[in-house]
């Protein structure tokens, strides 16, 4: 019995009419990687600013190494440089999101790139969410692994210091509570950007929406607000207002008293003194979620109808 020579093996057939699974593309998790490959300050800046902080470190050790305060300092004390680190970082990042907000959306009209972007089968609330993205979840996980590295790394040229200076490098390492503030660093993190959401929000939504000079536009509304209802008025409700956005979040979040009503040294706040429950409860915190949610959606609807400028 003889078969064709044209007859197909019926494992190649089936390959051959199998449906191609379809790729995942991924769009929000590529919109966020563009982001970092054009926006470099994203990182760059906390690492220069941890430099910074790293070379005023080793500078702060000469003194320890040339024999003073060779013993351990209080807890307080010890903690003060780490947590002095931490807080640049923290600012450093807050500026990098302000003006990257500012920039994100009016950039690419600026240099006509979002006739590109919008070719591509990318939609609106995607690139939307992938620019919130940044200074609401990149920023805050970079600097918080950026600073648990320095921290050990300060860890590290303080034993190193101590050691060759003849202090005790076991009483440095039993009295700095190096775990706690890096679960208060977490914890810091995630409150300052729920709280500051609104705000990073109204600044995409300024730099949608303006044709130039979006910092003036997303400053001097308030600004003008605020004078007029203190002029007008005699009060100074909405500066409150925007003051408390700001920084309102560390009433809420942590509690800078024991309960004897001792006040507790913001350079170390112990693991007891953070009150998630209260911050979690507040009202404005809530408030100011959906302001951002719907200031987010009004740049989703703005970047639908704008042109190049």
């Amino acid at each position: 019995m003889t078969t064709s020579s044209s007859a197909v093996p019926e494992s190649l057939d089936s390959q051959r009419i199998a449906p191609a699974v379809p790729y995942a593309t991924r769009p929000l998790y590529w919109s966020i990687r563009r982001e970092l490959w054009e926006n470099r300050s994203i990182y760059i800046a906390p690492l220069a600013a941890a430099g910074v902080g790293m070379l005023g470190f080793l500078i702060s050790m000469m003194g320890l190494l040339h024999g003073r305060h060779a013993q351990a300092a209080p807890r307080v004390e010890l903690a003060m440089p780490y947590s002095h680190a931490a807080w640049v970082l923290i600012l450093t990042a807050f500026l990098v999101g302000v003006f990257y907000s500012l920039d994100a959306l009016h950039g690419e009209r600026r240099d006509r790139s979002i006739l590109f972007w919008k070719s591509l089968p990318v939609s609106d609330l995607t690139t939307i969410l992938a620019k919130a993205s940044i200074p609401l979840v990149v920023l805050p996980l970079l600097v918080f692994a950026i600073t648990v590295v320095l921290q050990l790394m300060m860890l590290m040229v303080n034993t190193a210091v101590l050691l060759m200076s003849g202090g005790s490098a076991a009483t440095l390492w039993a009295q700095l509570p190096l775990f706690q503030m890096e679960v208060v660093l977490f914890y810091g993190l995630l409150v300052i950007v729920l709280w500051h959401a609104p705000l990073y929000a109204w600044l995409l939504l300024v730099s949608a929406w303006a044709r130039r000079a979006t910092f003036l536009w997303a400053v001097l509304p308030p600004l003008a607000i605020s004078v007029f209802e203190r002029i007008a008025f005699r009060t100074s409700y909405f500066g409150s207002l925007l003051r408390d956005r700001l920084i309102g979040f560390a009433a809420d979040a942590f509690a800078f008293r024991t309960p004897e009503g001792v006040p507790v040294d913001p350079h170390f706040i112990p693991l007891t003194q953070l009150t998630p429950g209260k911050f979690l409860s507040s009202p404005g915190l809530w408030i100011g979620l959906a302001v951002a949610a719907a200031l987010l959606a009004a740049a989703v609807r703005m970047r639908r109808y704008r042109e190049p400028i």
